[in-house]
């Protein structure tokens, strides 16, 4: 059996080949939901920015458009916000959270790509028939949180933190500064700025009785 690239395969409406570039449309299409938000981007828009002639090849492409955007959410995950994996290979909780808050005020003001983060703004506002792109991103979110939280925790049980730290709330502290960044910087707050409250974020990490 012949295996089609999956850029060329054919599409169910007319047969004919596709002649977009499935990446380059995604990165397209990530980068109109991470400019206009979910509820703000319509089909056209995305049909322009993805290079798709029209609406059926699109949803034969991707399916419709949440699930395109959750597609997005994967490649964004596994491109700009790289930096999040990255951060969670450090080999001290520490040392991690800098990464992931300094990572942040980086990419989120990265020349050539929207400020601000798309799974912050994305969609925060939503009206009654986008609350699954909503949801989504709240899962995201809370999914992050649970990570930091984990790490913090194995901190505690390892001595990495002093007996007493509260890995729970640290990791809502972090997190809230982490989504923070990402406002002030779709904001338009100077990436120095970023860097600036990031380091001062972390004066609150306990420390050990004695340092």
């Amino acid at each position: 059996m012949t295996t089609i690239p999956f850029g060329l395969e054919a599409t169910m409406a007319g047969g004919r080949p596709r002649t977009f570039d499935s990446d380059a449309a995604l990165d397209g299409a990530m980068d109109v939901f991470w400019r206009q938000g979910y509820e703000g981007t319509g089909i056209s828009d995305l049909l322009k920015a993805m290079g798709i002639s029209n609406a059926p090849s699109l949803y034969n492409a991707f399916g419709n458009k949440e699930q395109l955007f959750r597609k997005v959410l994967d490649r964004y995950a596994d491109g700009p916000a790289r930096y999040i994996r990255e951060a969670f290979a450090e080999p001290t909780a520490r040392a991690a959270v800098e990464a992931l808050l300094h990572g942040a005020a980086d990419a989120t003001t990265e020349p050539g790509h929207p400020r601000g983060c798309i799974t912050v703004q994305g969609g925060l506002a939503c009206s009654p028939g986008a609350e699954a792109a909503r949801d989504e991103l709240t899962m995201r979110r809370a999914a992050g949180e649970a990570a930091l939280r984990e790490r913090l925790q194995q901190a505690g049980r390892s001595g990495e933190l002093p007996a007493g730290s509260d890995p729970e709330r640290l990791a809502r502290y972090f997190t809230t500064i982490y989504q923070g960044v990402a406002v002030q910087a779709a904001g338009g707050t100077p990436r120095e700025q970023l860097h600036q409250i990031v380091d001062m974020a972390m004066t609150v990490w306990p420390q050990q009785p004695g340092a």
